[in-house]
């Protein structure tokens, strides 16, 4: 069976649109379009389609004078979002390792992605019964447990939640948000229960939550509350400290 070339799958157009963003970023500044043209070998009229796109999302700005561009803010946004993921990861790693193996459950990191959550980092457990591996899932923020208690931690979220969508999904967030973690069963599969506790950062906003995960029969409600649950609300507190959150943000009774 023939084996193609990695390059045989690129769409020329987007490549183009790439090489257009990343000179812009290069130039550190402002770059007319005559200039910008003869740098990446294209015509002017190819370039002001693509740079009417960009303009158009929000990932190039025009000057004044209408002569000059510069990247926007939607670039701009990316950068620190994905600058914002990596340090949750880094800070967040070293604490979830110590919880797996306090624990021996399968831990996740989990962070929004609009109406949805995504598994980006996971510690697995040892334990002979265990779930498969769920990193790069996605899953509906209103049917996770680590979706919901995101929801109840975070008023943008929030915001963007509409009542019927909750009432479908029978989710009460002041409950999960008093009770400081949210427990649900069959949100990740049939037989499969998970626990969760929000992430909260120095300006109060909840870039993600730290979620348990594995067969019901063993995360029971029970073993989960009296168990599980407090070394899963301190390691949140270790993590969201990290993160430049001041204080233990929920007590010993499970309250904020």
């Amino acid at each position: 069976m023939s084996v193609r070339r990695k390059d045989s799958y690129l769409i020329q157009s987007v490549d183009n649109a790439l090489d257009v963003l990343e000179a812009l970023c290069e130039e550190g500044d402002e770059v007319r379009v005559s200039n910008l043209s003869k740098r990446l070998g294209m015509n002017k009229v190819s370039l002001f389609r693509y740079l009417a796109t960009f303009e158009n999302r929000g990932y190039v700005e025009k000057s004044e004078d209408s002569r000059r561009y510069r990247l926007g803010l939607s670039a701009y946004e990316i950068g620190q979002k994905f600058l914002s993921r990596m340090g949750l990861l880094r800070k967040a790693r070293p604490v979830i390792d110590r919880l797996g193996r306090d624990c021996n459950e399968a831990l996740y990191l989990v962070v929004p992605r609009g109406k949805e959550v995504l598994m980006i980092d996971m510690v697995d457990t040892t334990q002979q019964v265990k779930i498969v591996p769920l990193v790069g899932n996605r899953y509906p923020i209103f049917g996770s447990s680590a979706g919901q208690v995101i929801l109840a931690y975070s008023a943008s979220h929030r915001h963007n939640s509409t009542t019927a969508e909750l009432a479908a999904m029978d989710v009460n967030l002041e409950e999960i948000e008093e009770q400081g973690y949210c427990y649900e069963r069959s949100g990740y599969g049939e037989g499969v229960a998970s626990l969760a506790v929000p992430l909260i950062d120095a300006e109060g906003n909840v870039p993600g939550s730290l979620c348990m995960v594995g067969p019901e029969f063993r995360l029971t409600r029970k073993q989960s509350k009296e168990v599980l649950l407090p070394k899963l609300i301190e390691a949140g507190t270790v993590i969201s400290s990290r993160l430049g959150h001041v204080g233990h943000y929920i007590n010993k009774a499970g309250h904020r």
